[in-house]
């Protein structure tokens, strides 16, 4: 039978231990972290399990204080020593808000919310809303509440000191004193060309901010803190890049330029990406808004596109060739006139090249580096011999086109040259941080 023993003065607990533990019940202060298995079940016949940490392979952490939004699991591990096994049964009063935790649990082991591994009391008016929460047996208990068991093995307690601490489980004050810190390790990163390492440091302080943010309600500091967010997504971003996730980049920068269409840097990543997949349209459209934003940027910007219009004509040559016998079976011959009408419109398009895209070289050479500091301070800041990141190589199938007049050995030289001369003098000599259009927070 289910007792009140070592929880008295708790209405609606009964506790049975079912293993003891090991010596004394440990110290749980403000920060200790409490690391435990559980299983909930229904108070039926058959003792329905609803969850269980053991078959999703992890063990449920969860650090005191820290409002946790299943607050009687605070209360429950408080009575068990390390190693102890217990079974509690708790009534109405103390597993209404189980529904929503269950859901995130559940949506984190399917691989689906990483970020809310670590559940929270934040947003707690939407718990309430009786919305579908994608699972039957939790919509079910979200309607009509009722006692849950939970069965709870302790594994181990560490005090604030033992462990360093993740930005879920610091304070505001404490998240807002790491920014700093997450950030400049993510540009040490960065910089070593630890590309994938950096990117979990911003993301890091990112939550840290955004954290914070969801709870301050005056315009100004909100704004100061957004400033401090879309310089670390930029950075993240720029990390992306260099790992080949080009269509994560366009996504995150498009949200950023969306809400912010004056922010420059991001409409360059964009353009970037887009240019590593080919979106001639969208890369030339991100690059022009750049130069209305910043005309100093205009040498960077007249390269990125003379680099652009090569790759195009590379990947649609390609093109060509790969789908050349395709089209050929699938199409009635062209007449003589025909063949001579195309290549007439193909000579014709080549004579009309927009305006931006004619000798970029020469506009390089008459701006010196001290003449460009706007183009300095937001490009990524990093060893030069550093490798470029690796081009996109999927092909994608377009519609049949006219064959391209073919370009000369010098004209292919010169293109070479060019492409070569781009990528280094994108990036400045200094090794710094790669975020240095806004001033650190």
């Amino acid at each position: 039978d289910m007792e009140n023993s070592l929880l008295h003065g708790t209405e609606g607990i009964k506790k049975n231990i079912l293993y003891g533990g090991t010596n004394d019940i440990p110290k749980f202060i403000t920060g200790s972290k409490v690391t435990f298995h559980f299983r909930t079940m229904l108070c039926n016949d058959d003792r329905t399990a609803l969850d269980d940490s053991r078959k999703v392979g992890m063990p449920m952490e969860l650090v005191i204080g820290n409002m946790f939004k299943l607050d009687v699991w605070e209360t429950l591990l408080r009575s068990m020593r390390v190693g102890e096994v217990a079974e509690f049964w708790c009534d109405v009063i103390h597993t209404g808000l189980y529904p929503m935790v269950a859901k995130s649990l559940r949506r984190i082991a399917e691989g689906k919310d990483p970020v809310d591994w670590h559940v929270h009391a934040c947003g707690m008016a939407n718990m309430f809303a009786y919305h579908s929460l994608g699972y039957e047996d939790l919509d079910e208990l979200q309607k009509e509440p009722q006692p849950l068991i939970f069965l709870l093995e302790l594994l181990k307690v560490q005090q604030p000191s033992e462990y360093e601490r993740e930005s879920w489980a610091l304070s505001d004050e404490e998240r807002l004193k790491a920014v700093p810190v997450r950030h400049d390790q993510g540009n040490k990163l960065y910089k070593q060309g630890r590309f994938e390492e950096a990117t979990l440091k911003y993301k890091e302080a990112i939550f840290c901010i955004k954290n914070v943010q969801s709870k301050v309600n005056q315009p100004a500091p909100w704004l100061k803190l957004e400033k401090m967010a879309n310089t670390l997504t930029l950075n993240y971003c720029q990390c992306l890049l260099r790992m080949a996730e080009y269509y994560e980049v366009i996504e995150h920068t498009s949200d950023i330029v969306n809400q912010h269409p004056g922010l420059m840097k991001g409409f360059y990543l964009r353009g970037k990406a887009h240019m590593e997949v080919w979106n001639e349209a969208e890369a030339r459209a991100d690059f022009h808004r750049v130069l209305d934003l910043d005309p100093g940027m205009k040498k960077i910007v007249k390269k990125d596109l003379a680099v652009l219009a090569m790759r195009m004509d590379e990947k649609k040559e390609e093109d060509r060739l790969k789908y050349k016998g395709m089209f050929t079976t699938a199409s009635a011959p062209k007449t003589p006139e025909q063949t001579m009408a195309g290549n007439m419109k193909a000579e014709e398009s080549l004579e009309q090249a927009p305006a931006d895209l004619e000798d970029p070289e020469q506009e390089a050479q008459q701006q010196s580096p001290e003449e460009e500091p706007q183009a300095q301070e937001i490009l990524e800041r990093e060893n030069p011999e550093q490798a470029s990141p690796p081009e996109e190589t999927t092909e994608r199938e377009i519609p049949t086109q006219k064959t391209p007049t073919p370009v000369t050995s010098e004209q292919t030289i010169q293109a070479q040259k060019n492409e070569e001369e781009t990528r280094p003098q994108l990036i400045t000599s200094e090794p710094e941080s790669p975020d240095s259009d806004v001033e650190d927070p």
